[in-house]
């Protein structure tokens, strides 16, 4: 199941469930009044809910397909927002694929031995469709990272391995758009990858499937292939980056997690291939769809 945040085009703000067949939209409001169920305003709140808030909407669901009463909207005639109300950081990975460490240092290439793990400012995420600005006055290396990101479903710590996927809600898609020459200006992180609109998110969470799972990543520049990736190579899989965080950090429900980009980089191009005005970027993640952007002053 796919469940995503829209506007309609009267500027109504709700979720809603999406049908990939049909390319429809199934909004939480229309569906509570049109049979009568108790549905959460926002998917920050649906996660919140927890088990029970799911049961309640696949109930809703059922009734939907056995007596139809609310009119889906169509994909093309809604926009699609980011997928949650964000008021905490964005955990991020770094280095977690061999190929795009080897990118970036070809002689050492050195794999590191625990994760690394910085964060994006919560002011830095837009949803799909929304510009990704260039920041010309900070910066002149901006550059695309398309990443998978798990959604925490649950709060807790010190979770082992085993566990993680009792705890996560689901799955996204992320551009840890980054501007370089910040990063390595400042030698943290966190400003160069943090600047407004450097994080696009969405277009959608895919739920409901609580076993380990394998995610291929394509990512596009104005229709050029540029990243090809599978999470089946991830250097940290999705339990040890979970375990490792909890251990230290408290989880809450709705807390976003980044899993890191595989290779192809503006940055990793002789000479570097970095972003530019009227540029597209499209990142494409089996099962989940397509977060697309433009590029712009």
């Amino acid at each position: 199941m796919k469940v995503a945040t829209f506007t309609t085009a009267n500027g109504f703000r709700q979720w809603g469930v999406i049908d990939d067949e049909t390319q429809t939209i199934l909004g939480a409001a229309d569906l509570e009044e049109a049979y009568f169920s108790f549905l959460p305003e926002t998917l920050d709140e649906l996660i919140r809910e927890g088990d029970e808030g799911i049961l309640q909407l696949a109930s809703t669901l059922q009734k939907h397909r056995e007596t139809p009463m609310a009119e889906p909207y169509r994909l093309s005639e809604v926009t699609l927002e980011a997928p949650l109300t964000m008021n905490k950081n964005v955990i991020c990975v770094g280095k977690n694929y061999d190929e795009h460490i080897a990118e970036f240092d070809r002689e050492k290439a050195a794999v590191p031995e625990h994760p690394i793990f910085f964060s994006k400012l919560p002011t830095s995420v837009i949803g799909p469709g929304k510009t990704i600005r260039l920041h010309e006055d900070t910066t002149s290396q901006v550059d695309y990272e398309g990443e998978l990101a798990i959604i925490i479903g649950k709060r807790a710590s010190h979770i082992p391995a085993d566990e993680v996927y009792d705890h996560i809600f689901g799955y996204t898609i992320v551009n840890d758009v980054t501007a370089r020459d910040l990063q390595k200006r400042h030698s943290q992180w966190l400003l160069g990858k943090s600047l407004d609109t450097f994080c696009p998110m969405g277009p959608a969470i895919l739920i409901g499937d609580k076993q380990p799972k394998t995610f291929e990543i394509h990512t596009y520049v104005n229709d050029e292939l540029r990243q090809a990736g599978s999470t089946a190579d991830l250097i940290f899989d999705i339990p040890t980056l979970v375990s490792t965080l909890s251990r230290s950090i408290t989880l809450e429900p709705g807390d976003v997690v980044a899993t890191g980009t595989p290779a192809g980089v503006g940055m990793g191009f002789t000479p570097p291939r970095f972003l530019a005005d009227d540029d597209k970027v499209s990142i494409t993640i089996s099962d989940i769809g397509t977060l697309e952007n433009p590029v712009g002053r």
